[in-house]
């Protein structure tokens, strides 16, 4: 199958790039290696996914590219659209930036795929279209009021996802994703800098007072859910969460990473940031109905494996971590 992987050098598109090439499938994976974090780290998922498999091809190029986009839409079986502007505390200072790439962008693909016999088109959204909770876990049917202007972007992105497949019979699926952490992972996410101050003897640092509670994924358990939308249309048109239902809250979190690398170090405490949400927790039956999703690595086993993976690759990703 020809696939395209929108974002294809971040995290997550970097995570599916390589593990579709590894199934066989022929994959170009599209980013504009935009540095919002080291390129390095990016270059270091390209390399993975060519290594993975002989299908795979690497494409520098930009969502916003009306040209770029339709040529390789066109050749696509299925779209992966995981390309965007990410941060929720970065997106506050630049709102507009936000919605040109993360919107724009999306409408571009879409716009595209509807000229096409796309076979799937996947949208990656998140977790952050919720904003605060009225109830927990999260299900689909929870009021969905951003307070962020990346969940802003993620939630009109999914809208006109949606709408492409009411009024163009686009065969669409969108995925709201908890907080997926793992190896080769952003190095501003709570984990990789829990666990790099640990390794230097330097204190975790919480932002509040750590009450706050997240529903972590780890990455393996996202590739096998978007895996799954290969082979199934049992999804066609539906928005459903993909997250872990492991809630736990970030002061044991870092607890958690302080206690298995450094346990005599105590626990430090900086303002926390007005945009950043309270709690996430996700209710994945709607994926355990459609797609037979079930989360398969608890926030403790992710962080020790991720710990592993860390000591293995800390010679080329600690120091990007650091800065």
């Amino acid at each position: 199958m020809k696939i395209l992987v929108t974002g294809g050098a971040g995290f997550i598109g970097g995570h599916l790039s390589e593990g579709f090439a590894a199934d066989g499938h022929d994959v170009v994976a599209l980013d504009s290696l935009f540095d919002n974090y080291p390129q390095a780290i990016k270059r270091h998922n390209i390399e993975a996914a060519r290594e993975a498999g002989d299908g795979y091809e690497f494409v520098e190029g930009d969502i916003r590219d009306e040209e770029t986009v339709a040529e390789h839409v066109e050749w696509a079986d299925v779209v992966y659209h995981h390309a965007a502007r990410v941060g929720v505390r970065d997106s506050v200072d630049r709102p507009q930036t936000y919605n040109e790439v993360n919107v724009s962008g999306t409408l571009n693909l879409l716009e595209a795929a509807r000229e096409t016999e796309l076979e799937r088109f996947v949208f990656a959204s998140s977790s952050s279209v919720y904003g605060k909770p009225e109830y927990l876990p999260y299900d689909e049917d929870h009021q969905t009021t951003p307070v962020s202007p990346y969940g802003v972007s993620k939630l009109a992105s999914e809208q006109y996802v949606r709408m492409y497949a009411e009024v163009y019979d686009l065969p669409t699926v969108a995925l709201r994703y908890f907080t997926v952490y793992g190896p080769r992972m952003r190095p501003n996410m709570a984990i990789s800098n829990f666990v790099s101050r640990c390794y230097n003897g330097e204190a975790p640092v919480i932002y509040g007072d750590g009450s706050q509670t997240r529903d972590f994924t780890f990455v393996e358990d996202i590739v096998a859910a978007n895996r799954v939308l290969l082979d199934t249309d049992a999804a066609d048109g539906e928005v459903m969460n993909i997250g872990s239902t492991d809630n736990i809250s970030i002061k044991e979190l870092a607890e958690t990473v302080r206690d298995q690398l450094a346990p005599d170090t105590e626990l430090e405490y900086d303002e926390r940031f007005a945009a950043d949400a309270e709690h996430t927790h996700a209710n994945i039956e709607k994926a355990t109905e459609h797609i037979g999703y079930e989360a398969t690595t608890t926030i403790r086993d992710g962080v020790s494996e991720f710990i592993d993976w860390y000591e293995t690759n800390r010679d080329w990703y600690e120091p990007l971590v650091l800065g």
